[in-house]
């Protein structure tokens, strides 16, 4: 069994989203795990709002922030695994809300030399507004509510919302980095400080949750598929900026053909204390 676990939570000027995500993590079956919000340059609502969550919650609730640059999600995680206490880390994004045994899932699902990549529900704009606005807990619903908002339009698919023991399907693709985000990603931290993390060189959207899989692949530490078992609901949001898309991709491409190549250029190792 797994010690403590680090949720590092990443995010972005949404307050209300991030509300959403930390209530939800907040009312979970396993209490055995701790917060870090990896906040990529937030005003000072989102930093309002995360100052009063760590004060009235019964979790460890932390926050690491770095001033607006433009996307820089790679770096603020670093940064926010360089100070988690765990062992094994959740990568988590701040617009997603978690179900009660979410953390107790990825807990079971947790295995020396493995990462495990969750799956994800979308909801519509028009209801992610909706419940936002009206504080609706998501998190608590029932399969027959999503049902409905399947019919509805309000969601895009309730299959992941099956819940399938873990067997041997679960090993199938040892080597596939298509479709691990880290929106939903369960990683041990020693293999994350192995491969030197997200590589930084990532700037902008675009990839370095797609690099950090494909090099922890080249490091040895294979897919254990978390469908079923451990998904998310991902509110809707406008589109990131695209702008940096070919660039990353040239760079993603280069990893996958060099397969010598395994940590990062510019990663956690900047933040550790030695």
């Amino acid at each position: 069994m797994t010690k403590l676990i680090s949720v590092i939570v990443t995010t972005y000027n949404w307050p209300s989203a991030l509300a959403a995500c930390i209530n939800s993590l907040l009312a979970q079956s396993d209490r055995h795990f701790e917060i870090i919000i990896a906040d990529d340059g937030s005003g000072a609502d989102t930093r309002q709002l995360i100052a009063e969550l760590s004060t009235d919650s019964p979790l460890s609730i932390r926050s690491v922030y770095h001033p607006d640059q433009g996307f820089r999600a790679a770096t603020i995680r670093n940064k926010a695994v360089a100070e988690s206490r765990g062992s094994y880390l959740i990568f988590l994004d701040g617009d997603c809300v978690v179900f009660p045994h979410f953390i107790q899932r990825h807990r079971r699902l947790a295995e020396s030399a493995h990462f495990v990549p969750g799956n994800r529900l979308l909801i519509s704009e028009q209801y992610t507004n909706q419940a936002l606005q009206q504080q609706i807990p998501l998190h608590l619903q029932n399969t027959l509510f999503f049902m409905r908002c399947k019919l509805s339009g309000q969601i895009n698919r309730i299959l992941p919302l099956l819940y399938l023991p873990f067997s041997k399907p679960r090993y199938l693709r040892p080597k596939y980095w298509q479709q691990a985000m880290t929106c939903n990603l369960g990683v041990w931290k020693q293999d994350f400080i192995a491969v030197n993390g997200f590589d930084e060189l990532f700037q902008g959207w675009g990839y370095e949750d797609s690099d950090l899989v494909i090099r922890l692949i080249h490091q040895g530490i294979k897919r254990k598929e978390g469908r079923f078992a451990v998904p998310v609901l991902h509110l809707w949001h406008p589109q990131n900026d695209r702008s940096r898309h070919d660039p990353n991709y040239a760079r993603l491409l280069q990893r996958l053909t060099d397969k010598t190549c395994i940590r990062s250029e510019a990663g956690i190792d900047q933040y550790l204390q030695i």
